[in-house]
């Protein structure tokens, strides 16, 4: 396993097939790339099917655990089953999706032996919905998430980027998760430095201080040190459910936490969701071109917040000036 200057061991890949989507999420960073987004037609740059397997088989000689599957929305991908098929033993496989192609999907997935799924849903109501993701397909998103749970997925996370927009919807998925069983639900804190807007973002402090009041326990999970609340259990009436905060944003200890390398849908490495500095080719994505460039790509990771970025002597993060010297030097 390979392991980065700050003793952080790179454990899980997460790999984006396609920066094409049915949605229009007005959060949407495309895994930190920017609004890349083009026809829905697949395009030549995409990664092959065969590129994918090869880096996963390439992931499993550095005893990667676990590939994340994204986009865009990957099961727009057509050839999503064979790679989760053709994905080494050893790694474990999920997907992050909208939900809207589960209905005819989920069973084949589970078939070819996905193991989780994580489904976006920002709110419970098909107007409340349309406005953050710009779709009409509420409707499709509630059976996918069914679909999932009838085909074995279970549990399934449900994604919610918790911004202005959606803050207040917060307490009903909360008692959705507990009242339904086999759902958790992510709150991802919304991340200004990638998608813009930063009058969008909301205090995530006080979401944690909320859950914690209305949770039965809370643990520490050892992922980026993410809390989890577990709400409902105490009530014999409901099932209960967990939810989890994603709270990466001037988070130091999420960065110290950090145990992924992720995948562009072009094939390019990078070492870090909020940079695109560090991107590397894999170039024609041979194996040894592949274990090069995963190899380089995790020796030059470093933490976000608290090394890349650090505080002043006012405690406001600024980028720290020794990276930006080797970028003026490479440059």
């Amino acid at each position: 396993m390979l392991e980065d200057g700050f003793g952080r061991e790179t454990t899980g890949v997460r790999i984006s097939l396609t920066d094409r989507c049915n949605f229009d999420c007005v959060y949407c960073h495309n895994e930190g790339l920017g609004d890349t987004r083009g026809p829905m037609e697949p395009a030549d740059a995409e990664m092959s099917t065969d590129d994918v397997v090869r880096f996963l088989e390439v992931a499993d000689e550095f005893d990667i655990e676990k590939a994340k599957f994204t986009g865009g929305e990957p099961l727009l991908r057509e050839d999503l089953e064979e790679i989760v098929r053709r994905t080494p033993d050893g790694i474990d496989t999920s997907v992050t999706t909208n939900g809207t192609f589960l209905p005819e999907r989920a069973e084949g997935l589970v078939e070819a032996g996905l193991e989780r799924v994580n489904v976006s849903q920002d709110a419970l109501s098909p107007e409340a919905f349309q406005e953050v993701t710009k779709s009409t397909a509420y409707d499709e998103v509630m059976a996918g998430i069914d679909a999932a749970l009838g085909a074995g997925l279970d549990p399934v996370k449900l994604n919610m980027v918790v911004f202005e927009h959606t803050a207040g919807y917060v307490p009903e998925m909360v008692d959705h998760v507990a009242e339904n069983e086999g759902l958790q639900l992510q709150l991802i804190e919304y991340m200004p430095e990638l998608a813009g807007r930063p009058e969008w973002a909301v205090d995530i402090d006080r979401v944690h201080g909320w859950l914690e009041e209305q949770a039965d326990r809370v643990e520490r999970r050892e992922m980026h040190g993410r809390r989890r609340y577990f709400v409902g259990e105490d009530d014999p009436d409901l099932p209960g459910g967990m939810v989890e905060i994603v709270d990466p944003v001037g988070n130091a200890d999420f960065c110290a936490n950090c145990h992924r390398v992720r995948v562009t849908h072009e094939g390019y490495l990078k070492g870090c969701l909020n940079r695109n500095d560090d991107l590397k080719s894999m170039g024609e994505m041979t194996k040894p071109e592949i274990r090069e460039t995963f190899r380089e790509t995790v020796d030059e990771r470093v933490p976000y917040y608290g090394e890349y970025m650090i505080k002043d002597d006012d405690g406001e993060w600024v980028f720290n000036e020794k990276y930006l010297e080797t970028e003026h030097l490479e440059a």
